[in-house]
């Protein structure tokens, strides 16, 4: 019977960072690389902080990220240049993506300067000079105010990729980073379930957000926690399936007293962990009554067992009692706390009336400037050009609700193209190395199902426009390209 079990401590070890001996791993990945574990120490913290100030949706959030993660980067690059030492993962690994990216930057700035844009700058700056009998300095963006803090939280997302792209290459600590991404989705989900039943709601510590009976943890809308709580499920069980199929004796995936002895005892001592995070999460999630949000995880959900799967197939190494674990539990916590989503779809459907005119009105604007745009993330500027009496007189509408239209609206349908088309193009590289590596593909699968996660729910939403997504998103998505190749290729430059 021995002989059908691999024992792998070592292996076992690098992927279970938090309980199997987390500090031992923090002790051996400081010994070999001091440097590097402090700035991924550093990582995981600013991960922690990101979604803690409303969700990150604050203009204080804003700034001191876009301080904090740029910071890191170029010191952690002025660390690399003083000690000689080579990228993990080289820039020409993702040229592609980043040429498309560099041009969408050098579009942004070309919108707010006036100097550069002033032959195709929008109309709406010579009736200001009209209307103020004075010359104004014109540009493509209709506010470049906004357009200037939009490029600013988008090199922001950039930074945290970059960091996460070279720390993670080390498969010990992209281990670490999903165990902690884990913990800290946990750590908000628990609050925002105890704001709930402690606190009405309300955020302890910050009055001036009014209460709810739904659970939206340190976020003001309960779609961005919803996104949140799917990221941070969707790691929570890849680490589960990854957890049990290490430690599990192999056969022909038959249930033996054996198998299932061994299953509940790795359940107790090395589970137990996970098994209670996904519950804390799972039932925050459908506290959220988020049918985006939860229909954006269902999906990811069964996108994650198809992808595990159909690996698990060509090895032959099927976990049935993995699969029947996580969906007893995902069944079981939706039979207790999914009356208020069902409720909430029975009552008001799957389609919200004033969005769908929203998404219309986004696309006639577009075309008005479909080469151009308004300006980068300048939403709330143009929509009061073309609001019209059904949207009331008082209701706020400062996201288009779903990101795509909103890129093109402000970019243009060439560069919004290019910018979508570079964050698919990693996505892409994530699930090449989800479906060729032969081990240590769980970062590439985690982040090919969080793109979808966020992506699906992208298209009703604006999730993935607060700071805390997209930074935990970001995170998750370098990490996956960082671990797209096999160990065995260079990467470094």
């Amino acid at each position: 019977m021995d002989r059908h079990y691999r024992s792998e401590p070592s292996r076992y070890e690098a992927s279970n960072g938090i309980q199997a001996g987390e500090r031992g791993q923090w002790a051996r990945l400081w010994a070999e690389e001091p440097l590097e574990t402090a700035f991924f120490g550093a990582l995981i913290a600013c991960l922690a902080w990101a979604p803690f100030w409303y969700g990150g949706d604050r203009m204080f959030a804003w700034g001191v990220n876009g301080v904090l993660f740029p910071s890191l980067v170029i010191c952690y690059e002025i660390s690399l240049a003083l000690r000689g030492r080579r990228h993990p993962f080289a820039l020409n690994g993702i040229l592609g993506p980043f040429a498309l990216f560099f041009g969408v930057v050098l579009w942004i700035m070309a919108q707010t300067a006036g100097e550069i844009s002033s032959l195709f700058s929008h109309p709406l700056w010579g009736m200001t000079a009209e209307v103020l009998q004075e010359p104004v300095t014109a540009s493509i963006s209709l506010n470049r105010g906004e357009t200037g803090i939009a490029l600013v939280r988008l090199l922001t997302a950039a930074s945290v990729f970059w960091l996460s792209l070279e720390l993670c290459r080390k498969r010990e600590r992209v281990f670490l980073l999903l165990w902690w991404i884990v913990a800290i989705v946990a750590a908000y989900s628990v609050y925002g379930l105890v704001s709930v039943a402690v606190f009405s709601g309300r955020m302890p510590f910050f009055s001036d957000v009014a209460g709810s009976t739904v659970v939206r943890s340190a976020f003001v809308g309960r779609n961005h926690f919803a996104t949140y709580a799917g990221m941070g499920l969707i790691v929570n069980i890849a680490l589960l399936f990854r957890v049990y199929r290490d430690a599990m004796p192999e056969n022909d995936g038959t249930l033996t007293a054996y198998r299932l002895s061994r299953f509940l005892e790795l359940t107790g001592e090395r589970g137990l962990f996970l098994l209670g995070s996904a519950i804390a999460i799972l039932v925050a999630l459908l506290g959220s009554v988020s049918r985006g949000g939860i229909l954006a995880t269902g999906l990811g959900i069964f996108l994650l067992y198809s992808m595990i799967f159909s690996r698990r197939r060509r090895a032959g190494k099927e976990r049935l009692e993995t699969v029947a674990l996580v969906t007893v539990a995902i069944v079981g916590c939706f039979a207790f706390f999914g009356d208020l989503i069902v409720g909430r779809i029975s009552t008001e459907g799957l389609t919200d009336p004033s969005r769908v005119a929203l998404y219309a009105l986004t696309v006639h604007a577009i075309f008005d400037a479909p080469l151009l745009g308004f300006g980068y993330g300048t939403f709330q500027d143009v929509f009061p050009m073309y609001r019209d009496p059904a949207f009331g007189t008082w209701e706020l509408w400062d996201k288009a609700h779903n990101t795509y239209l909103e890129v093109w609206l402000g970019l243009g349908l060439l560069f919004g193209t290019m910018l979508i088309g570079c964050l698919l193009w990693l996505v892409a590289l994530c699930f090449q190395g989800a479906m060729k590596r032969e081990r240590d593909a769980t970062a590439a699968i985690v982040a090919t199902v969080v793109s979808v996660v966020v992506g699906v729910h992208a298209l009703v939403d604006f999730s993935v426009q607060i700071e805390g997504v997209a930074i935990t998103f970001m995170a998750l998505l370098g990490a996956g390209v960082s671990q797209s190749q096999s160990s065995r290729v260079s990467t470094s430059d």
